[in-house]
């Protein structure tokens, strides 16, 4: 239903931006095929009210014009309807061309060069960007999971995909029915946030963990969208950044430096170790697995216990 609506207003819009004079509803009519198929005059002139309404609220300049026959005409001119020519100034391209040079590595690529290339053929300043080839130091967004691009297609559609998940803790992946919502980039690793209708509750998953491919499924979403998904608080407060407890642990020496970096105290050892007071949070087990021998827990002996579970889990599979 959302692709037929849109689709008529696109006609809609096209037959009143490419008119030299006004139309009437009759000639709208006789024009849009949605319009033909309206069974009865009442259900056209609603459906017709309802999309003018619509272009409207979008920006669309539409006029009314009575012509000698005292019959109402709509027409959309190209020059009010024109967006004024785009000026940047030096910062402002630099920002932009940083933007699109952080994409590089991932799906946008593409679409972030073609972006650049018609902004400054349009005239867009060449601004000095501090992050050029020379620079030591380069932000990208990596994007190596196969996962990506079909996710980022199906929360544009509003598609609802089916994928194997494998949780930190579990031997084998489980089928999963999501309707996604969106995608976020948190600490070098993606994540997909949206509706699991297995478990009827919202749901956060990391990327690297889904196995095999994503297929996508017909149908509408079952839950409504959020206006605001906050995917990176849910997943902080799983990797106990807004934790209020901390936790004890031996680190090897010259590893884990994501660890290091969260730190509230490190002492040294003599004999290659470190030991790190770091904030203890739901998710810290799943997030202490992945440094493997690197890592030893000290304490609670509830997170000791936790991460034991997750690595004989891993062992067994």
């Amino acid at each position: 239903m959302a692709i037929a609506k849109a689709e008529r207003l696109m006609n809609l819009a096209l037959c009143l931006l490419g008119t030299r004079r006004p139309l009437s509803k009759r000639e709208l009519r006789g024009s849009i095929e949605a319009y033909m198929e309206a069974t009865g005059e009442d259900a056209f002139n609603r459906m017709f009210e309802r999309d003018k309404d619509d272009l409207r609220e979008l920006g669309l300049v539409i006029e009314t014009v009575e012509n000698l026959d005292a019959e109402t005409g709509y027409l959309a001119r190209r020059d009010s309807n024109r967006l004024p020519a785009i000026t940047l100034d030096a910062e402002e391209a630099a920002a932009l061309g940083l933007a699109a040079r952080v994409w590089q590595q991932a799906r946008l690529a593409g679409a972030a060069s073609g972006a650049l290339q018609k902004l400054r053929a349009a005239g867009m300043p060449e601004a000095e960007d501090s992050y050029d080839t020379h620079s030591a130091l380069e932000p990208r967004i990596p994007v190596h999971e196969a996962a990506f691009e079909p996710l980022m297609l199906a929360c544009r559609d509003r598609r609802p995909v089916v994928f194997d998940y494998r949780k930190a803790n579990a031997a084998r992946p489980e089928t999963r029915h999501v309707e996604p919502w969106t995608l976020e980039c948190w600490r070098g690793h993606w994540y997909l946030a949206g509706w699991d209708r297995d478990r009827a509750a919202e749901r956060v998953f990391r990327l690297s963990r889904i196995t095999g491919k994503v297929r996508s499924r017909a149908g509408a979403f079952t839950a409504p969208v959020p206006d605001v998904v906050t995917v990176r608080e849910t997943v902080e407060s799983w990797a106990g950044e807004t934790a209020t407890r901390s936790a004890r642990i031996r680190l090897r020496a010259g590893c884990g430096y994501p660890l290091r970096s969260r730190a509230q105290s490190v002492s040294v050892g003599a004999d290659g170790w470190d030991e790190l007071e770091i904030p203890y949070g739901h998710g810290l087990d799943a997030w202490l697995v992945e440094f493997g021998p690197d890592v030893v827990v000290l304490e609670p002996a509830d997170l000791r216990a936790d991460v034991v579970e997750r690595l004989r889990a891993v062992a067994k599979g």
